[in-house]
């Protein structure tokens, strides 16, 4: 199974040019649990910010840089390349935004976090509520003024599309 993480404000946006724009640890202990078992793979800029892989495992890298990774992190071309050498394996596609575009149309669900409100991002998740039905929504959480709730996309079948 293809999945999509992303925490996203009322406009869909991920980032602004300096970064995530929100501290929500709860969110963050999410991620982590949900992304503790399978391939994480993310797209260069999303790498620079890690300084080490998930859950100490190796992480994968949509890049076309000769330049190697650090330790811990592959390179793959694509998401086919990923699934082809790991055909059991779930995928956690973790951004970003280009990413994400890329890909969507391969997930088969989404993990979102919805912000509440427009935090002036720069970078976006892309449309996703014409090929995904919503199967959960968690209650409110709040941190820090900030108010988030966790919810799972699944994708429609081809003809509801």
């Amino acid at each position: 199974m293809i999945r999509l993480i992303a925490a996203i404000d009322s406009r869909r946006g991920i980032a602004t040019d300096s970064g995530i724009p929100w501290k929500l640890p709860g969110d963050s202990a999410y991620f982590r649990e949900k992304t503790s078992s399978g391939l994480i793979v993310m797209g260069r800029a999303t790498y620079d910010e890690f300084a080490a892989p998930l859950h100490d495992q190796e992480n994968f890298v949509f890049s076309r840089a000769t330049t190697p990774l650090r330790q811990g992190f592959g390179v793959v071309a694509s998401l086919d390349q990923l699934r082809a050498a790991h055909p059991d394996d779930d995928v956690w596609v973790s951004g970003g935004a280009a990413v994400y575009a890329e890909t969507i149309g391969q997930a088969d669900e989404l993990l979102l976090t919805q912000v509440r409100g427009d935090f002036g991002c720069t970078k976006f998740f892309p449309p996703y509520e014409d090929a995904f039905a919503l199967e959960h929504a968690s209650e409110d959480h709040e941190e820090g003024g900030v108010t988030y709730r966790f919810e799972t996309w699944s994708r429609l079948a081809k003809g509801n599309a």
